[in-house]
């Protein structure tokens, strides 16, 4: 499962990362905590509306462009995990168990690992690991060549 706070927070680095800023820069620009901010973009705190929207100004972005990134990050990793209601779809693991390399328990540990997938809709690429059970960790890139070829590649 995908925790929205975990993508919004990683929407929110991605851009301050991409504009080479610190979370101190942006944290005093929006008048937020440095830690608590800290804490937004790591997805461990849920963030309300307006403080959103203030570190979207702080960032020079638009709410709703945020929004729209998180929202195309969301539908492609409902896709990637099967997730949307009433479609049918290869979920990772049954795609991995086709190509043959279904989960791996690592000897002597009871972890189980999982090969990472990554889908792509020609704007955006998801990259999903499962990392335990619990855990899921969701990488979302912004490509910057047009089209709309879906391609699931699993490795």
């Amino acid at each position: 499962m995908v925790l929205l706070r975990r993508v919004i927070g990683d929407a929110l680095r991605g851009r301050r990362q991409r504009q080479h800023r610190t979370l101190r820069e942006v944290s005093t620009a929006a008048n937020v905590s440095l830690g608590y901010l800290s804490e937004i973009e790591r997805g461990q705190k849920e963030a309300s509306s307006e403080l959103l929207s203030s570190i979207c100004d702080a960032l020079g972005a638009q709410l709703s462009e945020v929004l729209r990134e998180v929202s195309d990050t969301l539908a492609l990793a409902e896709q990637l995990e099967g997730l949307e209601s009433g479609r049918a779809v290869e979920t990772p693991v049954a795609a991995a168990a086709a190509a043959g390399s279904a989960r791996k328990v690592i000897p002597g540990t009871r972890k189980v690992t999982t090969p990472d997938t990554k889908i792509t809709d020609g704007q955006v690429s998801v990259t999903v690991r499962h990392d335990s059970p619990l855990r899921t960790t969701l990488m979302a890139t912004r490509n910057r060549r047009p089209g709309r070829t879906l391609e699931r590649t699993a490795s």
